[in-house]
């Protein structure tokens, strides 16, 4: 069993990856998308973006990081991707997932899941000059707005080189809606010779365990689930399908404040002042999902702006200057 940390565009940016790492054990994270369009890009827009390529390729904690790449033109993602190469990407990744419309209008994500033909084009080119020791692998959708070409579109990524596949169980334009079709998963698996990981709507361990049963699949990808819960790769990996008890969510609430104390510091030396609260509030708005305290947490830092207010907040509510040295 691989559990996977996703790539989220606007969140699980590398900020937040340094600190789900703590708090449990991934075979590896995926890095949010690189736009590749039609120029070779300079080794510091990948650092901007990935800077775990400085490591080489793993957060602060040995997490081995991949860098995802988006776009439709072969030739100049096999250049992007020969460029991550040298710099030491821990893999490469290929991005027909985002069901984002600004990104799907210029061509990039899961739009391309109706072109099959170019999913393999692409592929073959990337395979061609990413090193055989460097994991090439690829995210897609079960397609556009049906699921009717999603074997298709797996198999020809596949005979392009893709060594893994991840599987996001959902349509482009089924967005995030639940249910994810993890039956479909299964369809795609059973016509590829190459590994295929699970993605969508796995919130919980009993999530994951249904999620298995039904996609014949043991290998997950965990995005908002592991957002909203932090230790939930470490209880798949445990088998712990029971639900945590008010007084076990408390003393994870405990364990959670200095990797929250943790996160806004690494968001104040990395956002503008102006956005750094916004990034706390997002985190926030999903653990209060399962956490009472991040409820009232939330509630409390929502009509804040400035950091130093949310510095008092934090402070007022234990999150202060002793969680951020126990997180230093």
């Amino acid at each position: 069993m691989r559990l996977l940390l996703a790539p989220m565009e606007g969140l699980l940016d590398h900020v937040l990856r340094a600190v789900l790492a703590q708090a449990a054990d991934y075979d590896h994270a995926v890095s949010e998308f690189v736009r590749v369009t039609d120029a070779l890009l300079p080794a510091r827009a990948f650092r901007r973006i990935v800077p775990e390529l400085d490591r080489p390729g793993c957060t602060a904690g040995a997490m081995p990081v991949r860098v995802q790449l988006l776009g439709s033109d072969p030739a100049c993602l096999a250049d992007n991707a020969a460029r991550l190469a040298e710099l030491g990407a821990a893999g490469v990744d290929l991005n027909f997932g985002c069901p984002a419309p600004v990104v799907n209008r210029h061509r990039g994500g899961a739009v391309l899941l109706d072109e099959p033909e170019l999913l393999h084009e692409i592929a073959r080119a990337v395979r061609a000059v990413v090193p055989a020791d460097v994991p090439f692998t690829a995210k897609m959708r079960l397609g556009v707005g049906d699921k009717g070409r999603a074997v298709e579109c797996a198999q020809a990524l596949e005979a392009g080189g893709v060594e893994t596949l991840v599987v996001h169980a959902r349509t482009r334009d089924e967005g995030y809606r639940p249910p994810a079709h993890w039956e479909w998963v299964a369809r795609v698996d059973e016509a590829v010779a190459v590994p295929v990981v699970a993605n969508g709507e796995v919130w919980t361990a009993a999530d994951w365990l249904a999620c298995r049963d039904r996609s014949g699949v043991a290998d997950v990808m965990l995005g908002r689930g592991a957002v909203a819960d932090p230790f939930l790769a470490a209880r798949i990996r445990a088998g712990e399908l029971v639900v945590p008890d008010d007084d076990r969510r408390a003393r994870e609430w405990s364990a959670l404040q200095p990797l929250i104390a943790d996160f806004w510091r690494r968001v104040r030396a990395n956002c503008a002042p102006r956005h750094a609260p916004g990034r706390l509030k997002q985190w926030l708005n999903l653990l209060r999902r399962n956490y009472p305290q991040a409820e009232q947490l939330f509630r409390t830092v929502r009509p804040l702006g400035e950091p130093a207010a949310v510095d008092r907040a934090l402070a007022a509510e234990g999150i202060g200057c002793a969680a951020l040295a126990r997180a230093a």
